[in-house]
């Protein structure tokens, strides 16, 4: 192999880092972190396309919202996936081994509010997995995991107040 090719093979840190974490609970972290970053972009992806195909008396609204969403969907993948490589391990590759990375969109013929209905359930969805994968990070010592997870639960549960507050009667 080249030394060009060689260079540019993948790696991810030593093995061993000596950051008050071991090696296994950096593996379980971000193996935890990994499906949150999944999750992640199925929401931004949905978000982003309920955006553009929103329609009725609340358009208006919706798409504000939801683009506002998705734009901090997008800006959170990045501080996920450096967190999971601050680990020493590598953000998952969307054809990823173990991970579902299935999106479901069926925007077709949906009504704003099931819609907002659908957004609700994947942000609740987000909050619990953050919340257990976030006091599984705390319990370890990852205090820097856990104080990213709860600035995002912090976004998703705020999230959670407005899409509710659209839809309620």
């Amino acid at each position: 192999m080249s030394n060009a090719a060689e260079v540019l093979k993948p790696r991810t840190h030593a093995d061993s880092m000596n950051i008050g974490l071991s090696d296994a609970d950096r593996k379980e972290i971000s193996a935890g972190l990994s499906e949150i970053l999944v999750g992640t972009y199925r929401l931004l992806i949905k978000t982003h396309i309920y955006h553009w195909n929103v329609v009725g008396p609340l358009f208006h609204s919706i798409h504000v919202l939801t683009e506002e969403q998705y734009n901090e969907l997008f800006e959170a993948t990045d501080i996920i996936a450096e967190r999971i490589r601050a680990l020493g391990h590598h953000a998952p590759i969307l054809a990823g081994k173990g991970l579902d990375t299935s999106i479901e969109l069926k925007a077709s013929g949906r009504s704003a509010l099931e819609m907002v209905r659908d957004l609700v359930e994947d942000h609740e969805e987000a909050v619990r997995k953050m919340r257990d994968v976030g006091t599984m990070a705390d319990e370890k010592g990852d205090l820097v995991t856990a104080d990213m997870l709860t600035a995002r639960l912090t976004f998703h549960e705020k999230a959670l107040w407005m899409l509710r507050a659209l839809i309620t009667d």
